[in-house]
């Protein structure tokens, strides 16, 4: 049985969380970089240039027992600030953070609207110690953030680690990192008879028309196309699968890629392959539709794949793979994530005793109980590759190879009118697959506001 006592909390926090997610990552321009040797206990020849201990010389259990401090925590995971979370809690967490540091204080703030209310607090100078990092401007990073390290010395330590660089310096830590990708249901395949996993985009569509054919599954694909957030984060992934770019290098839409997504999504529409009905539904509901059975492929984010694997949220246990992104001509050679990442703000105080938290937050230990509470996919491939290898992530599929795939779709990093930007895509998309434009005239509208928003800036 589902938790349904749980959904309308975790829908808030999931379309909450893909906002926060796309504003506040992909800062680098490539892939990324990072390295998954670190763990918690591991010291490197590293200083802070603040006279603080740095990041990667500090050991878990070791170094700052002896602090004494209150610091603070804005982030948007509402959900987890209540004592009938299904998962664990904000309150569970500190508790076990005090455990190993009895004197250090973590007073933490949720926010339903976080992705304007963090900017609100940094511009304003109502700065907490640590938050998760919204949109700014990466030039804007060291203004309101202090650096964890250089590149060299943090991509020791953690994966994503140039998705929040300025210069040389690293100003978030990864937390949470999902990427977008696709699974599906191998069983419904077998019902269907259909013996290969599609590699290309017209394998893609035939095998979907054949489950449907079947009568297996009445509409196999679902995909989030309602004006909200989610259908922004899809229709930017199915682009960037497809053609290997969303943006030009100026940040203007490029007019092929995106189009030719357009077209791609409003063919599974034409082709009765998505149920109608799901054009007006939240992510989270054309989400779920995979681990309820009634689709056989999703696109969306991979924490999908842990929900799958838990009996009280889905009935096709052992069933729902991920697999590769079929691409333009072959399976597709990038993928786009959705790390969250927490930031020390430059003027707070107890800067030292925020580094342990951060630390200890990030650490391979905390990532591997925040899957199995809460199904949150690791930041650290190594720590994903031991989850595989123990049993504890099963179905992994081609999660493995998938993560090593991960790129950036913003050049420039994610720009400060990304929310505007988001705006009309999303209605764009909507308007497109209720028939009301085409795809050509979607890209016109979103490529219109886009140039604005660069003119304005």
């Amino acid at each position: 049985m589902f938790k349904e006592e749980n959904n309308m909390k975790f829908k808030k926090f999931m379309a909450l969380g893909l906002v926060a997610a796309m504003t506040a990552t992909l800062f680098a321009g490539c892939g990324s970089k990072g390295s998954d040797s670190a763990d918690g206990t591991q010291k490197a020849d590293s200083a802070s240039s603040d006279g603080l201990v740095s990041y990667s010389d500090i050991v878990l259990g070791e170094t700052g027992k002896d602090l004494s401090a209150t610091i603070t925590m804005f982030n948007h995971r509402t959900d987890m600030d209540t004592d009938d979370y299904g998962g664990k809690n904000w309150k569970s967490y500190l508790e076990d953070f005090n455990k190993e540091y009895p004197n250090i204080k973590v007073e933490i703030t949720t926010d339903t609207n976080y992705a304007d209310d963090a900017l609100t607090h940094l511009q304003s100078g109502q700065y907490e110690t640590i938050t998760m990092i919204p949109a700014v401007d990466k030039a804007d990073l060291s203004t309101y953030y202090m650096s964890y390290g250089t590149l060299d010395e943090m991509s020791q330590q953690i994966n994503y680690a140039n998705t929040w660089l300025y210069g040389d310096d690293v100003y978030g830590v990864p937390s949470t990192a999902t990427t977008q990708g696709i699974v599906y249901n191998k069983k419904v395949f077998e019902d269907a008879g259909v013996t290969d996993i599609p590699k290309t985009p017209d394998e893609f569509i035939d095998a979907l028309k054949k489950i449907k054919e079947a009568g297996v599954v009445e509409y196999p694909y679902t995909m989030p196309m309602n004006a909200d957030e989610s259908a922004t984060t899809s229709m930017m992934w199915m682009a960037f699968a497809r053609s290997g770019q969303v943006f030009n290098e100026d940040d203007t839409l490029n007019h092929d890629a995106v189009t030719d997504a357009l077209q791609y999504e409003n063919q599974f529409v034409k082709d009765g392959l998505i149920d109608p009905a799901s054009i007006s539904f939240n992510g989270m509901d054309c989400y779920r539709k995979i681990t309820s059975g009634e689709a056989s492929f999703m696109v969306g984010p991979t924490k999908f794949v842990g929900i799958s694997n838990d009996p009280e949220q889905c009935t096709e246990i052992g069933n729902i793979v991920p697999i590769l992104l079929p691409g333009a001509e072959g399976t597709s050679e990038q993928t786009m994530a959705l790390p969250e990442a927490v930031g020390i703000t430059s003027f707070s105080e107890n800067k030292e005793a925020a580094k342990e938290f951060v630390k200890w937050f990030s650490s391979a230990d905390i990532q591997k109980r925040m899957y199995k509470v809460n199904s949150s996919i690791p930041t650290r491939n190594k720590v994903l590759a031991e989850m595989v290898e123990d049993g504890t992530f099963e179905n992994a599929g081609a999660m493995l190879d998938e993560a090593a795939l991960i790129k950036s779709v913003f050049p420039n990093g994610v720009p400060s009118y990304y929310s505007e930007m988001s705006n009309t895509i999303y209605n764009n998309v909507n308007k497109m697959v209720l028939g009301e434009i085409t795809p050509e005239e979607a890209f016109d509208a979103m490529n219109t506001k886009v140039n604005e928003l660069i003119e304005e800036k």
